[in-house]
């Protein structure tokens, strides 16, 4: 389907990647990542047509229709958000256009343009389209609203649904869950697993690759590696292949000193002057491996610890909340304790983000009591944040005005995990993305903590090392924290407490992510609802009477039988497919322990004769691990359907 060969991009002196190569094929759900700068947005460019390689060619198959989503600002005018959704289709979207601008339905425009819709079959696209927009957390009543009237994030919701509804054979994302609430994203992730069409997604969002993704492409220094299974099995591929690269560079490391020790201690001996002069030739013909990435020890950091505050740090009492007619709150009751983790969820407009500007102080309430605890400090972050840095100051003066006493060598090892690298630090806050200010905003925050810290989606505009960093540096956080994200993988690292937000009424959890999905699974499942992870509804089955009605008691009979049959097939193939999954996982679990073993075995310098065997059994170890993993991929994607 897609064909990227050989390709290189740089740009001045500085190089992106070189010969680099993919293949997408039809069904494929490939994640791509790599650290930010690495060059995956460039080869987004490449395959649409919007750059040109400096070598190697960009092939896309013939009658290959290709849909691409960006990660920000996509376009939006006097269409609605309907017309949006379904305006894949220049034709129908010009005749929505005139039925629009000619609302009199007995106008020639209006009539000749209404029957144009109805021969391009718009009545069915159009419910497709709301079926997709309510997926997507749109209200019946948006579906007329100009989309430019929207914010942005709505606005990319419509794009996405625009996509959704014209279904390319290859659907390209930039970060697609950005402006995805929790209820949106599990709608979307359960469209895309049944998704017709192949998939290439950028993504930071780890339980989007895990659940979306059966192959993950790592674009980083300049070349592209293809692993099978989804991001969890990424990292385990990846642990195993840096821990065999580790062992090689320490076995040529010391082969190496073996060789310089016998030169310097036998090049004078006329005896040994051969020997040594032969070790010399040996030692220029090495071809020297690279250091790995994580071969230098990590820096360790802490951040300061706040002040403690009292067991009560932030009560609420019959708070009312209003914006016009659109009542956010009415008589809310709330209190946050000392070293809470509390996240928000709740669908997107349903006051997440309005409760932490009211615990922050920062909007007047209408009326109600917001009462501080004792010793209570307060920090908020969010992107308005941004506003308060010094843009005359380079990154580094920025972060060092921050109070406290942390070190010029701390600071910059923060600055480091937030993306800010070597010479980056030197720059001005003025020239710095919303993205990096944001960054920064987030950096002075971590080195001098408020004791109630309260964070609006902190891990945007971050990669995964980054999302890691943070994660690491809240984890020993003595004070209270309460957040509101759309990334699982950051709200099963920290949140302890789950408070629920959904038509202005607050329903606490007293307990993790999991042990709210639990409970409001069981909830929805006793109420016969959705599960609380997608808002998509089940096809309404017919009604029983009418299929009575319409078949004799013997066909009605011969009917269950058949499909008794089929489930009692299908059971036993999802047993034996289930079984072969347990059997996988305790070869892969067998051939890792191994492959650690080898690993180990080449670190204790054995002779030449026993480091090729084993670097042989290593090599057909990964093999193997590879193999295994595929047929488990594959099967465990059967299962998930």
């Amino acid at each position: 389907m897609l064909t990227v060969s050989r390709v290189s991009k740089s740009y001045g002196a500085r190089t992106l990647f070189e010969d680099l190569s993919l293949q997408v094929n039809r069904g494929d759900r490939i994640g791509l990542i790599g650290p930010n700068g690495a060059g995956k947005s460039t080869l987004f460019s490449l395959i649409l047509g919007e750059n040109s390689p400096d070598t190697g060619t960009v092939s896309l198959q013939r009658g290959c229709t290709l849909g691409f989503l960006p990660q920000e600002s996509a376009p939006s005018g006097d269409e609605t958000i309907l017309e949006l959704a379904m305006s894949s289709d220049d034709e129908l979207a010009q005749a929505m256009a005139t039925m629009r601008e000619h609302p009199d339905l007995d106008s020639p425009e209006n009539q000749e343009a209404s029957a144009r819709y109805a021969e391009l079959d718009g009545h069915s696209l159009a419910a497709k389209a709301k079926k997709i927009l309510s997926g997507l957390a749109f209200r019946d009543g948006d579906h007329a609203k100009p989309a430019k009237t929207m914010s942005g994030g709505w606005i990319m919701r419509a794009h996405l649904a625009r996509l959704l509804v014209m279904e390319p054979d290859l659907l390209m994302l930039d970060e697609p869950t950005n402006h995805l609430d929790l209820e949106s994203l599990g709608w979307f992730q359960n469209y895309l697993v049944n998704y017709s069409g192949a998939i290439l997604a950028i993504s930071h969002d780890r339980y989007f690759l895990n659940t979306v993704c059966g192959a993950i492409v790592d674009i980083s220094r300049g070349s592209l590696r293809r692993y099978t299974g989804n991001y969890d099995r990424f990292l385990a591929q990846k642990k195993a292949e840096e821990e065999q690269y580790l062992a090689a560079y320490k076995n040529q490391l010391r082969e190496i000193a073996h060789l310089e020790d016998f030169i310097n201690r036998f090049r004078a001996k006329a005896s040994k002057a051969a020997q040594a002069q032969e070790r010399i030739k040996k030692l220029a013909k090495i071809e020297r491996m690279a250091p790995p990435d994580n071969y230098e020890p990590a820096v360790r950091f802490r951040f300061p610890q706040p002040k403690r505050s009292g067991l009560k740090v932030m009560a609420l009492e019959k708070v009312c909340q209003a914006y016009g007619d659109h009542v956010v709150y009415r008589d809310l009751n709330a209190e946050v304790e000392r070293g809470q983790r509390i996240v928000l969820v709740g669908p997107n407009g349903s006051g997440k983000s309005t409760m932490l500007k009211i615990l922050a102080g920062l909007v007047p309430i209408q009326s109600g009591e917001r009462i501080e605890g004792h010793n209570a400090s307060v920090g908020y972050f969010a992107q308005q944040r941004t506003e308060t840095l010094n843009v005359k100051r380079t990154v580094l003066d920025e972060a060092s005005s921050t109070p406290g006493d942390a070190s010029e060598q701390t600071i910059r090892t923060v600055l480091g995990s937030f993306l800010f690298k070597g010479d980056d630090v030197f720059k001005p806050v003025g020239v710095l993305s919303g993205g990096e200010k944001s960054r920064l905003s987030l950096v002075k925050l971590l080195l001098n903590p408020p004791n109630l810290l309260l964070l609006d989606e902190p891990t945007t505009h971050l990669d995964m090392s980054s999302i890691d960093a943070l994660i690491a540096a809240l984890e020993p956080y003595e004070g209270t924290l309460v957040f509101v994200s759309h990334d699982v993988h950051f709200i099963r690292a920290l949140a302890k407490n789950v408070w629920h937000i959904n038509a202005g009424v607050l329903t606490t959890y007293a307990g993790d992510y999991d042990y709210y999905l639990e409970k409001t699974q069981a909830s929805s499942e006793r109420g016969g609802l959705v599960a609380p992870l997608g808002n998509y509804r089940p096809e309404e089955s017919p009604d029983k009477s009418d299929v009575g009605a319409k078949m004799g008691m013997k066909e009605i009979r011969e009917q269950r039988r058949l499909e008794a049959e089929q489930r009692k097939a299908a059971a036993k193939a999802r047993r034996e497919l289930e079984q072969r999954v347990k059997t996988l996982e305790s070869e892969i679990l067998t051939l890792e322990t191994r492959q650690k073993e080898v690993v180990a075995l080449l670190e204790q310098s054995p002779d030449s004769s026993s480091a090729w065997s084993l670097h042989k059994e290593l090599a057909e170890i990964s093999d193997q691990l590879e193999a295994n993993n595929a047929e488990w991929a594959q099967a465990a994607e059967v299962l998930s359907d």
